[in-house]
């Protein structure tokens, strides 16, 4: 209680949640120390016992502390052990919040319904042979037709992580180099980390991944460059057409990786508000590219198309047949159901039209707030704040909970002009934010710069 009452500056719920937060990160207090009970700090701080119990919960709703009734408030363990280590940052936690913004999941109420395209799939789940095509030959010619540029092969797999894991399967080996965007994916760093690899961080501007720190970065001949083109996560950029040549020149002309395998992952194609840019317009044979319908049709359908050069699409195929086998053709016939259902086209494009406005609306109340950020692709958006911790816990005070910065870094916070002072930011999932924008953006901005 001495520590605790010697690192509180403000007396209030705020300054006491962000005292023991601090304390928690420093390693003072560790995880399964008991904390003193709320009447006992109340009194040893000289506030009242609400005040206390205010800070308690902050804690509690970010999974720093947890309650155990009559036993008392306890440092939090780390979570959910069967978690990759980043996953465990985003996974959040199970105590209810007032407007949960950190999950990166799309608003259920913009997903396309699901009815008409199940009563169309067959009664009964059989298959003719266990060796059929992986992919049902309509729902491939629709694939093929949408495609950003002129595929090879084109497989289903299921969803966009399994695709990932897939194509690291074939084109990763202990030990090497592979380029990642800084800020990036956790889990694409937790498979990166489990096939072991060494990730060579490149950091962004407005327009995605930057050429000059790519160029620097293919001295280190890395075997595999992987790059989010639209709606990047965390921060929602996309690229330009303009910067994905930019990109692929640098590819072309390297002297020490002009063969690297590129992996694009798409994976909110459909609700972007940009049109899909792939390097494999210029670069076919050296690109797998990852489109997703997770975001745009529901994470829980599991599917996501893989394209690139034959060689490497059977190699992926050959994997899954000792694995999974196929992803259900039942549920392949739903996305090419709703894929070409003019009804749930509409939904989607309506649905893109419906994030794209919350996000301006956000950027703009964020800036009569006294914070300038840019209107984002997609459903996220990248906030600097002036202390990653601080601005969680003031957060989830305020009844609103964001996803931490920390998991989304590949190397050095920063890196690449995208964080703010000391590289602290939040992810913002602002296509969950329906209304009242002016009021989120004021806790968002409280919080941020405090």
């Amino acid at each position: 209680m001495t520590a605790i009452a010697r690192a509180v500056e403000e007396a209030s719920p705020h300054g006491i949640a962000a005292a023991v937060a601090r304390l928690i990160t420093s390693g003072d207090l560790a995880p399964g120390d008991r904390l003193p009970t709320v009447r006992e700090l109340a009194a040893d701080l000289g506030v009242s016992p609400a005040t206390v119990s205010h800070a308690w919960q902050a804690l509690s709703s970010v999974g720093l502390i947890i309650s155990r009734g009559r036993s008392g408030s306890f440092v939090m363990a780390t979570p959910r052990k069967w978690l990759p280590p980043r996953f465990q940052g985003l996974a959040g936690q199970l105590e209810a919040t007032r407007l949960d913004l950190s999950t990166g999941t799309p608003d259920p109420l913009l997903l396309p319904a699901l009815g008409p395209a199940l009563s169309r799939v067959s009664m009964r789940a059989g298959t003719a042979s266990y060796l059929d095509q992986p992919v049902i030959p309509e729902l491939e010619a629709v694939l093929r037709s949408t495609w950003s540029y002129e595929v090879e092969a084109v497989t289903v797999v299921d969803g966009a992580l399994d695709a990932l894991s897939r194509a690291m399967e074939i084109t990763v080996r202990f030990g090497d180099r592979v380029v990642v965007e800084d800020p990036g994916f956790p889990p694409i760093f937790d498979l990166l980390d489990h096939f072991g690899a060494v990730r060579v961080p490149v950091g962004l501007d407005a327009d995605g991944m930057r050429p000059d720190l790519l160029e620097e970065a293919l001295t280190l001949r890395p075997t595999v460059i992987i790059l989010q083109p639209r709606a990047q996560n965390p921060t929602g950029r996309s690229l330009t057409k303009a910067r994905a040549e930019e990109l692929a020149r640098v590819v072309r002309r390297s002297r020490h990786a002009s063969d690297a395998i590129i992996i694009e992952d798409d994976h909110s194609g459909e609700i972007a508000a940009t049109r899909d840019v792939s390097l494999g317009a210029w670069l076919p044979d050296q690109v797998i590219h990852i489109r997703s319908f997770s975001k745009s049709h529901g994470p829980d359908l599991r599917i996501a198309a893989v394209g690139g050069n034959t060689e490497i699409i059977e190699q992926l195929v050959a994997r899954r047949i000792l694995g999974p086998g196929w992803t259900s053709r039942m549920l392949q016939t739903m996305l090419h159901d709703l894929l070409t259902d003019s009804t749930s086209v509409s939904e989607v494009n309506d649905a893109r039209r419906v994030y794209r406005a919350r996000q301006r609306k956000l950027s703009e109340a964020l800036g009569r707030a006294g914070l300038t950020v840019a209107p984002a692709d997609g459903i996220n958006t990248w906030l600097p704040v002036a202390d990653e911790r601080t601005a969680v816990v003031r957060l989830a005070a305020a009844g609103i909970r964001v996803a931490a910065g920390t998991p989304f870094q590949a190397g050095q916070a920063g890196q690449g002009g995208l964080a703010g002072p000391g590289g602290h930011f939040v992810r913002v999932t602002a296509g969950l934010v329906r209304d009242d924008f002016d009021s989120v953006a004021s806790s968002l901005a409280a919080a941020a710069w405090p």
